[in-house]
């Protein structure tokens, strides 16, 4: 059975951290590949990043 898995965090480590983590459980051959989005929202005083990442997988 094919399966997503989606990540979303304000930080790019904590990503990273969150993707790796959940990779850990799996096997080489159940990833199926890995989407990888950052999104950017500029206000009159910030700036706000959304780093996404959906992992497809073989359960």
């Amino acid at each position: 059975m094919v399966q997503i898995r989606v990540f979303d965090e304000e930080h790019e480590r904590d990503l990273e951290d969150a993707v790796n983590d959940f990779l850990k459980g799996l096997s080489d051959r159940d990833v199926i590949d890995i989407k990888y989005q950052v999104g950017c929202i500029n206000d009159e005083d910030d700036q706000i990043y959304c780093f996404s990442a959906m992992v497809i997988f073989r359960t």
